[in-house]
């Protein structure tokens, strides 16, 4: 164990080997550091949080605390942090609203800079979340998600697994598994195919989800249908667990992004103008739009 002179660790802390704490960090009491974790300065851990093993806390990172929220009154709920997560510069994560709920981060997990878990949130395995990316209470996300830079979740929606949301998008419904979300327009593009490759599905699989895909998104089937279908056609096999989190939703899903085929563009022919802006021609065209 390495804790530097400049250090401010509590007595009742229980901290494990190979831990090395930097200068001005501060570990408060009933905290509970896995073995070989190493703190760069200026980290803090509130008091109760339980972290794994070999976790990277960057500087500035804080851990625990009461969360945001008015309705916070007496003894609130603690963290609880996997293994192997690295959390980059200025992170923070609440603790849960009350005991004896927890605020969870799981493993493998790649926090970037200044991103933000409010309380009550459940962060699966090996996801990474970019700089500014901000989870509102209750949150859920799966395994192997993708949020890109500064991407904004409404409290209570979850991000199913080995999907992609670019950045800036803002997400106030629920992103099913493994489709990709638009920064620009906040909606569902397609399926995340390199994901799905990279994660090792095989291309079977993935001709299955692209029929779920089609089902759910592009059958014109009201939902209700859409559900029956699946439960029925997708109980097992690779869409099952796309089937199991639509028939869970409660705050809906987001919709896909529809691409005009065709617009009309009016273009100003100055070819023949004087300088009364007389002899002026406008011209209407149809182009493709993609």
């Amino acid at each position: 164990m390495s804790i530097n002179p400049h250090a401010i660790v509590n007595s009742l802390a229980n901290i494990g080997s190979n831990v090395e704490i930097g200068a001005f960090c501060v570990i408060e009491s009933d905290v509970v550091i896995g073995d070989g974790c190493r703190l760069e300065s200026n980290v803090t851990i509130r008091q109760g949080v339980i972290i794994g093993k070999e976790n990277q806390f960057c500087s500035g990172t804080i851990i625990g605390g009461r969360p945001q929220h008015t309705a916070v009154k007496g003894v609130c709920g603690t963290v609880r942090v996997g293994d192997h997560n690295i959390f980059r510069e200025n992170v923070t994560v609440h603790c849960a609203i009350k005991e004896p709920d927890a605020t969870l981060i799981g493993n493998n997990n790649y926090l970037m800079v200044n991103a933000h878990v409010a309380h009550d949130c459940k962060v699966g395995n090996d996801n990474v979340l970019v700089n500014n990316v901000m989870l509102g209470g209750h949150v859920q996300v799966g395994n192997r998600v993708n949020l890109g830079g500064a991407v904004g979740v409404h409290q209570f929606c979850r991000i199913g697994s080995l999907s992609m949301v670019g950045g800036l998008a803002r997400i106030i419904q629920d992103v099913p598994p493994f489709v990709t979300v638009d920064g620009l327009t906040g909606r569902i593009c397609g399926l995340n195919q390199i994901g799905l490759r990279r994660s090792g599905r095989t291309i079977e699989e993935i001709r299955i989800l692209k029929e779920v895909y089609r089902l759910v998104f592009r059958s014109g089937l009201t939902w209700k249908e859409i559900l029956k279908k699946l439960e029925s056609d997708y109980s097992i096999g690779p869409g099952a667990e796309m089937t199991q989190f639509l028939a869970a939703t409660k705050r809906g899903i987001v919709n896909e992004r529809h691409c005009m085929n065709r617009t009309s563009l009016r273009i100003l022919d100055n070819n023949n103008t004087n300088e009364n802006n007389e002899n002026n021609e406008i011209r209407t065209i149809r182009v493709n739009a993609g």
